[in-house]
């Protein structure tokens, strides 16, 4: 990734991936409530090193927790300088646990990752299931567990979420995909 490319210009290509594709798509469909009501943080690191983003991650996670939900219901923490490659940063999730335990914010917060090389085990690079988390820059999403039970709750079919992601893909291909234009474009 470029060193040089602002942090306004991150956060606006993950705005709109998450205007277009997570919201627009609707694969995540309680996405829609937080970004309306403005209650997504978003954070650019600057860390090039996955020690520095750890540290960051903490600091997030303990305003996150400290913040009221009406504020801040969940953050985006966007690191294009480090762990840049999936596998590093897939990794580096074992790190997330252990901080979330360290700090006592497990069972309260939870950290979701999403990466442009996003991939599920079982599955080839450019399959087209692992777009459902691709972004256009490595991200770790902290998330309130009492928001998430809320929104499962409310949602009468949130156990088919995964599926109707998959299928909604399938449907729409690489070609549709790219046609979203937030991301280097998919190869087919």
């Amino acid at each position: 990734m470029s060193s040089t490319i602002s942090d306004e210009d991150v956060i606006a290509a993950i705005q709109l991936w998450l205007e277009r594709a997570v919201i627009g798509l609707n694969l995540c469909p309680f996405a829609k409530e937080v970004h309306d009501k403005k209650q997504i943080r978003y954070v650019v690191s600057d860390a090039t090193h996955p020690e520095d983003l750890l540290y960051e991650l903490m600091r997030e996670l303990e305003l996150l927790a400290e913040t009221s939900s009406d504020k801040i219901d969940t953050t985006l923490l966007i690191h294009p300088h480090v762990l840049t490659d999936f596998f590093d940063q897939n990794d580096f999730m074992a790190a997330v646990e252990e901080v979330l335990e360290d700090i006592d914010l497990d069972g309260i917060l939870q950290v979701a990752a999403m990466h442009p090389q996003y991939q599920f085990a079982d599955t080839q690079p450019n399959d087209i299931e692992n777009f459902t988390s691709r972004a256009p820059y490595p991200t770790l999403q902290l998330l309130r567990e009492a928001s998430i039970v809320k929104a499962v709750a409310a949602y009468p079919r949130a156990e088919e979420i995964f599926d109707d992601n998959l299928e909604t893909l399938r449907r729409l291909g690489h070609e549709g995909w790219n046609a979203l234009g937030f991301m280097p474009s998919a190869k087919k």
